[in-house]
């Protein structure tokens, strides 16, 4: 797996993740929002750079001239709810991009520790020879992208495979680049060390879905 991590080398990026991660400022749900959204289009624009471009004819009032312009064969995907503000982000800057749909969560069937991770709904165009954008703000684990990744197969094989996330754990990293082809791509704005006996990350920001969103029963 091609892993891009992009707050490496600091940028404005580092304020929206300090935002983030801030206990106060998290009580704002919009900024919260808001803050996922900047970050996906970081990450959109230097995931763009990556893309196959062709030439194209432009005519303006004055004259023509040719511009190199990014393929058009893009499916943004992403895990409901919590990925949602990361997908409008995405699309902000991949406008004529197809959108998919997928929940996974995590079921506890006998602990609070121990988990399996529940696919149900779906709502996608085909992948055929697509370029597939999955986005998930946490890659925990990492066991939420793999088995989504596994449901999406029937979709249609893609071309290529960009994972996209907010924070990640190295555990989660190394789980997914050992179930993933080898060239997909990782593009992640910031790497934590640690996860917690409950598979969450530290220092981390807490329950993305409940920031976001609001809290569920």
């Amino acid at each position: 797996m091609i892993i891009h991590h992009i707050s490496e080398k600091n940028s404005i990026l580092n304020q929206f993740l300090a935002e983030l991660r801030d206990v106060e400022i998290q009580k704002d749900r919009m900024r919260f929002r808001r803050n996922i959204e900047r970050i996906g289009e970081v990450l959109g624009y230097e995931l763009s750079k990556s893309l196959p471009y062709h030439p194209k004819e432009i005519k303006t009032p004055l004259g023509s001239l040719e511009m190199q312009l990014p393929q058009e064969d893009v499916v943004i995907c992403s895990i409901l709810r919590a990925g949602i503000p990361l997908h409008n982000g995405l699309l902000n800057y991949f406008d004529r991009a197809g959108s998919s749909f997928i929940s996974a969560y995590r079921h506890h069937p006998d602990n609070e520790i121990d988990f399996e991770i529940v696919v149900e709904y779906l709502a996608s165009p085909s992948l055929e020879n697509k370029t597939l954008i999955l986005v998930d703000p946490m890659l925990a684990t990492g066991r939420s992208l793999v088995s989504v990744l596994e449901a999406l197969k029937k979709m249609g094989a893609p071309k290529e495979i960009h994972l996209v996330s907010v924070i990640a754990a190295t555990e989660g990293i190394d789980y997914v680049a050992s179930a993933v082809a080898e060239g997909t791509h990782l593009w992640i704005a910031t790497i934590d060390q640690e996860l917690n006996d409950h598979g969450y990350i530290v220092p981390g920001l807490g329950d993305a879905g409940d920031l976001a969103f609001g809290e569920k029963l």
